[in-house]
């Protein structure tokens, strides 16, 4: 475990039990980071399990405090969304006290990716109505103008199907019916659509901030580990100091 853990250890909390977003993290982080999975079970994606859903969090984050962890990352942004831009802080402050272990959501990593990469007004998409009504909201009482975001509407169960090209055509669309913004926003862990953000970076001349690639980006920032990735987008190829 020392040998295979060597530059840190993260404990992550998913929401759902599906493949894909852990395995795809797991690539994206160098060798030495090691990462101590813990999974609930949100099948639906509706309202009420979303806001049911924190005190499970929590207990899943005193599992991982035990155990040793350098940090905590409660993964999926709804269920932290839902709670307000300031009450999430409260909330995840509150836990790093109790657990003696830092503690970050998606949500806030999404936030300080953005500032990071100095983006003020983005175009954003999701794969909800649900997920993008409470992105939005909880976006705008961060700071950020959300000139335009869309989701590409499929079952909760069946959003890891939707290919790279739709997320590009859809991404690509919006972004030209807003008249362009500082940057691109892909919400959420759920989609393979990793590949796309070096390709949109490239065609719309903006930074691309997408859920998966800013998850590993402040895993490393936090562990102060350096090792830049291509491929991926400005964010893991320039590894930008953090702006929280």
């Amino acid at each position: 475990m020392h040998y295979t853990m060597w530059r840190g250890v993260v404990g992550l909390v998913k929401p759902t039990r599906r493949p894909g977003s852990l395995e795809e993290l797991i690539r994206m982080l160098p060798q030495g980071i090691g990462i101590v999975p813990l999974l609930l079970n949100v099948r639906e994606g509706s309202h009420d399990e979303f806001s049911s859903a924190i005190p499970f969090y929590e207990k899943y984050v005193a599992e991982l405090a035990e155990q040793g962890m350098d940090m905590i990352h409660p993964g999926g942004t709804p269920a932290f969304m839902m709670l307000g831009y300031d009450q999430e802080r409260r909330t995840t402050d509150a836990w790093s006290e109790k657990y003696k272990t830092p503690v970050f959501t998606a949500g806030q990593n999404h936030v300080c990716a953005l500032r990071s990469m100095h983006i003020k007004s983005f175009i954003g998409a999701s794969y909800s109505k649900l997920q993008n009504q409470i992105v939005t909201k909880y976006m705008t009482e961060a700071g950020f103008h959300v000139k335009s975001m869309e989701p590409i509407d499929v079952p909760f169960n069946k959003a890891g199907q939707i290919s790279p090209e739709e997320c590009y055509a859809h991404v690509k669309k919006l972004f030209k019916e807003a008249g362009g913004a500082d940057g691109i926003y892909i919400q959420g862990g759920a989609w393979r659509t990793e590949g796309i953000v070096e390709t949109l970076e490239k065609d719309l001349q903006v930074p691309v901030i997408h859920a998966n690639v800013a998850q590993a980006w402040e895993i490393m920032k936090r562990l102060s580990v350096h090792e830049p990735k291509s491929g991926l987008g400005t964010l893991l190829r320039e590894l930008p100091p953090m702006v929280e």
